[in-house]
C-alpha cells in the first residue's frame, strides 16, 4: 500500500533577530532591528550592562535585514529603509548583522532535524522542506519532536506546516507564527487556504498580485473560482494553468535532497570602511584569506571552478562585481588569488570599501587530474586615490 505524501516546511522564527536575542537576552520583548554596521555594536558599560544603539540615531541609506515581532507590530519589516523605519519605531534597538553566527545556528538546526527526519531539501539559511512520507509517527507528535530537537540544539523556536505538498506546507508554516504547528489536508483547503490573500502563494509576486486585484481577484478562493480563459488572456496559458492549480492546492514538486551548487562564495563586511591606499596591507591580508578559504570550500566539496569573480560594496552602499573565466577549472588558492586580483584591477578603488567578496562559479565535480598548482599569489593589486 502506497503511503500518502506528507511534506513539512520548517521556518525558523525571526531567525536573525532570535539569534541576537540569545546573545542579548535583556532585549527580549523589545522592538529590535538587525541591519546596522559594526559601528552599531553595543557598548559595554562599567557596571556590566550594555548601551544599545537606537534607530532614531541612525543616519544613512541602509536597509533593515530583519526585525523582531515587536518591531514588526510597529510596521518595521525587512528590506525597509532604516530612515523610514526610524520614523515608525525611533526607540527600536539597532544591532549589526552577524552572518557567521546565523550560519552557525543554521547548521545546528538542520543537523537536529536530520537526526529525526533525514530527507531534507535545504531552502536557505532559515528554512527547509522535510519529506515525512516514510516515517510511521503521526504528524503532530512528530512535529513536536522536531521542534523540541531544534530548541534543544539552538535555543530557538521554529514554525512547521505539514501538508501533502510543498506549496501548502510553505503557506501553513506561516499561519501560526511564532512557534506554531499547522497540519492540513486537501479537504481543509476551502476553509484554511481560500480566505488568504493571493500573495501568500509562493510564486505570486507583487506585480501579479496587483494585476489580479485589478481583475477583482484578491483571495486564493477567488483565484480558484476565476475563469480560466480570463486568466489565460491576462497571464498566458502556462501561468494561467499554474495559477488554477496552486489555487486548488495542487503541487507535484518532489523534495530535492541534493542539488549541485551554482556558485560558492566568501565575503566579509568590514568593521569600518577601508581605503584601498591607506588600508592596503589590511585589505591585502583579508583578500588573500578570502581566496584561501574559498579554495578550501571548493576542495572540501570536491568541486573545481572555471569562473572566479569579486564583489565590492563601497561606503555609499553601491556594489560592483567582476568575473574572469579561466582556461582550466581550478580549486587552487594561488590561482584563485591571481584571477581575483585581475578582476580587482578592473574596478575603481577611489572610494572606501565596506565589503569585499570572492566567488567561484561555473562549477564542476573535481576530476582525478591535478588542479593547477601555481606557485605564489603576489601582492593585492590595489590602487586608488
Amino acid at each position: 500500500m502506497t503511503r500518502p505524501r506528507r511534506v513539512a516546511h520548517l521556518d525558523m522564527d525571526a531567525f536573525y533577530a532570535s539569534v541576537e536575542l540569545l546573545r542579548y537576552p535583556e532585549l527580549r520583548g523589545q522592538a529590535v532591528v538587525i541591519g546596522g554596521g559594526r559601528d552599531r555594536e553595543p557598548e559595554l558599560l562599567a557596571d556590566g550592562s550594555r548601551r544599545f544603539a537606537r534607530l532614531r540615531d541612525y543616519v544613512g541609506r541602509g536597509v533593515i535585514t530583519t526585525s523582531t515581532y515587536e518591531a514588526r507590530a510597529l510596521g518595521v519589516f525587512s528590506a525597509m529603509g532604516m530612515m523610514k523605519a526610524a520614523q515608525l519605531a525611533p526607540d527600536a534597538v539597532l544591532l549589526p548583522v552577524d552572518f557567521d553566527a546565523y550560519r552557525h545556528y543554521s547548521r545546528l538546526f538542520k543537523a537536529a532535524v536530520a537526526s529525526i527526519a533525514p530527507q531534507i531539501e535545504d531552502r536557505g539559511i532559515d528554512e527547509i522542506y522535510i519529506d515525512l512520507s516514510g516515517l510511521d509517527e503521526e504528524s503532530l507528535p512528530l512535529a513536536q519532536r522536531i521542534k523540541q530537537a531544534v530548541r534543544e540544539a539552538t535555543g530557538l523556536s521554529c514554525s512547521i506546516g505539514i501538508t501533502p505538498n510543498k506549496l501548502l506546507s510553505k503557506i501553513c508554516s506561516d499561519l501560526e507564527k511564532p512557534d506554531g504547528i499547522t497540519i492540513l489536508g486537501m479537504e481543509d483547503i476551502a476553509q484554511r487556504i481560500w480566505p488568504l490573500p493571493v500573495r501568500k502563494i509562493n510564486g505570486i509576486g507583487p506585480k501579479a498580485t496587483e494585476k489580479l486585484a485589478a481583475l477583482g481577484i484578491n483571495t486564493i478562493g477567488e483565484l480558484a473560482q476565476a475563469d480560466t480563459a480570463l486568466l489565460q488572456d491576462q497571464f498566458g496559458r502556462t501561468y494561467a494553468i499554474w495559477l488554477n492549480e496552486v489555487a486548488h492546492g495542487i503541487d507535484e514538486r518532489a523534495i530535492v535532497t541534493r542539488s549541485e551548487p551554482r556558485s560558492i562564495s566568501r565575503e566579509t563586511t568590514f568593521e569600518r570602511d577601508l581605503h584601498a591606499r591607506h588600508d592596503r596591507d589590511t585589505l591585502s591580508t583579508i583578500f588573500t584569506s578570502l581566496c584561501t578559504r574559498l579554495a578550501e570550500d571548493l576542495q572540501r566539496k570536491a568541486y573545481v571552478s572555471r569562473t572566479i569573480g569579486i564583489k565590492l560594496r563601497y561606503e555609499d552602499f553601491r556594489s560592483v562585481t567582476r568575473d574572469l573565466t579561466l582556461p582550466v577549472a581550478t580549486a587552487d588558492a594561488a590561482t584563485i588569488r591571481r584571477a581575483a586580483g585581475e578582476c580587482l584591477r578592473r574596478v575603481p578603488l577611489e572610494k572606501r570599501l565596506r565589503l569585499l567578496g570572492v566567488r567561484a562559479s561555473g562549477l564542476s565535480p573535481a576530476s582525478e587530474s591535478e588542479t593547477d598548482n601555481a606557485p605564489s599569489q603576489g601582492e593585492l593589486p590595489l590602487r586608488g586615490g
